[in-house]
């Protein structure tokens, strides 16, 4: 653990402050060092380090942990968001048992909780149809709306956005959740299809505007 923490500490630097309009996670980071990425699995194994998913496991551990620190946890959700960048990565969080304690998270008391737990789902789903089914499984869309229209932290909101914008694009039964889900009044009036970006780009846009009239 105590390794773990100390590879996100010298990494997670340019994360502790959240941009406002934080719709791309890699946008976010392109100032940050070029050498800070992974290693391969296979040469980790070689040096004998932990592989990534025994690092994915000790972040949700961290995370889940009741002994450390917001900041020390804030660090875990760092190195858990990382390594699912990696689209195997992010298709092996439901063997390691993941989704679930992720999405307990959406719930947590801590505004920087809910945030990391949404930055996290937006990550693991983007471009990746496996992991899009695996949140929609466990119906975790209601809870994304919820917190996109309500939470009264606006970066928790504006992940929320993300991690919904990327659930829903190029997939349809998750679009057809979220609409269902909407409030009747930022529902859109016809059929939106899944593929037509412009036209989910206009659904997200009305969701972000809605939640601007959050407390």
């Amino acid at each position: 653990m105590n390794q773990l923490l100390k590879w996100g500490i010298e990494n997670s630097e340019a994360t502790r402050n959240d941009p406002t309009a934080a719709t791309d996670p890699k946008a976010e980071r392109q100032d940050w060092p070029s050498g800070r990425s992974l290693n391969q699995e296979a040469i980790k194994s070689l040096m004998g380090g932990p592989s990534d998913a025994e690092l994915m496991k000790q972040s949700m551990e961290a995370i889940q942990s009741s002994d450390l620190t917001l900041e020390n946890k804030m660090v875990a959700f760092d190195n858990l968001e990382q390594l699912i960048e990696n689209v195997d990565n992010a298709n092996n969080m439901e063997s390691l048992g993941l989704w679930t304690p992720l999405k307990a998270q959406l719930g947590n008391g801590e505004a920087d909780m809910r945030r990391m737990a949404a930055w996290c789902m937006g990550t693991a789903v983007q471009n990746n149809v496996k992991s899009q089914e695996r949140l929609l499984a466990i119906d975790t869309v209601p809870d994304l709306v919820k917190l996109a229209l309500e939470d009264p932290n606006e970066q928790v909101r504006r992940k929320a956005v993300y991690a919904l914008s990327s659930e829903i694009r190029n997939y349809s039964p998750a679009l057809k959740v979220l609409v269902q889900t909407l409030p009747e009044e930022i529902r859109p009036g016809g059929t939106v299809d899944a593929g037509d970006m412009d036209a989910v780009d206009r659904l997200i846009h009305a969701i972000t505007k809605a939640f601007n009239g959050a407390p």
